[in-house]
């Protein structure tokens, strides 16, 4: 089955074309980060109409590097969690193409297309399998049996992990997007300056809480003059906190489910210090620690269109409604009907 994956639930427009058979066959990404800089994050109007500038036009292209719109036997969009405005665009474009090509159409879980992008990779993961989903927006440890059967071991109980990084950069004089320049201000920073705590590390349990870290930078930084080696200084002890403790519960969570697999997907899986941390534990403790090839790791339609055909291909169908939700939790998810 051929399908084509829209996505649009915040930032980037997206599109894809998935084939059963021949795998991922096209895909592109337009960042809108230029538009929002100016602003310091994302402002949902300006999102939602930039995604209608730009997606007809990614549509147009990815159709035309893919084979056309003819071989398309299945539409699917991301249908939350995500900016309401900004996931309509990609719903109804999607919702009356499927109409149009008199094709299936499904909306999905973004957080589920990051979860089982790794699944694009030459030597995918195989269930079940622990998960671990770190992002702007995000951070939660999953017991993965399948598709559409996840078991939430542990989820953040504030602020995620990306979100944590933004405000801290945001303190420490960074731009936007703050997360990847504050760990590109962490290279320079020098080891044991500064220690920031692990939250929740210090007791059982696999939730996380990241709103902490940033009060303990403002403290450590009060009295200090802001150069630039303080600020790096700052952010090395910032981003050590956070994989740290990121690697304590994922070992945890490895060990309470007796996996011998953990993925690592969302935009703060492109943090090269994470990676570096989770591969180096899984080598010790003989686990398998995949990651999505960086460009899967933040918002795409590769995996959105992948999701789409895993579901559509086992008989999952929706109706004729366009539908977009800002808030979807995971544990509503359930497994297609028929084998994917």
């Amino acid at each position: 089955m051929r399908v084509l994956g829209l996505e649009t639930s915040c930032d980037e427009t997206a599109v894809a074309v998935y084939d059963g058979d021949a795998g991922l066959l096209a895909h592109e990404v337009y960042s809108q980060v230029e538009l929002h800089a100016a602003y310091g994050g994302v402002v949902p109007e300006l999102a939602s109409r930039d995604h209608l500038r730009k997606l007809l036009p990614l549509l147009k292209k990815v159709l035309a590097e893919s084979g056309g719109a003819a071989a398309i036997q299945g539409v699917a969009y991301t249908s939350g969690p995500g900016l309401v405005g900004a996931l309509l665009v990609g719903a109804a474009v999607a919702r009356s193409l499927a109409y149009a090509w008199r094709v299936p159409c499904i909306g999905v879980h973004h957080m589920e297309g990051h979860l089982l992008a790794p699944l694009l990779e030459p030597d995918p993961p195989q269930f079940p399998f622990v998960a671990l989903l770190v992002s702007g927006g995000h951070t939660l440890l999953a017991h993965v049996h399948g598709v559409g059967q996840y078991e939430i071991l542990g989820q953040s109980l504030d602020d995620a992990a990306g979100e944590a990084f933004d405000k801290t950069a945001k303190l420490l004089g960074l731009g936007y997007p703050g997360g990847p320049q504050l760990a590109a201000l962490a290279e320079r920073g020098r080891p044991g300056v500064f220690r920031f705590p692990r939250p929740l590390t210090d007791r059982p349990g696999l939730d996380f809480s990241f709103s902490g870290l940033k009060t303990a930078v403002v403290v450590a930084l009060r009295d200090r003059e802001l150069d630039d080696q303080t600020r790096a200084d700052a952010a090395q002890a910032f981003e050590e906190a956070v994989v740290e403790t990121l690697v304590i519960k994922c070992r945890r969570a490895l060990a309470a489910t007796d996996a011998r697999s953990l993925v690592v997907a969302g935009g703060v899986g492109a943090n090269r210090r994470l990676r570096a941390r989770m591969l180096a534990m899984g080598e010790r403790d003989g686990v398998r620690v995949v990651y999505p090839r960086v460009e899967f790791c933040t918002d795409n339609a590769a995996m959105i269109a992948l999701l789409g055909h895993l579901r559509l291909a086992a008989g999952q169908r929706d109706d004729l409604a366009i539908r977009a939700r800002a808030r979807w939790p995971m544990t509503e998810l359930v497994p297609p009907a028929g084998p994917a």
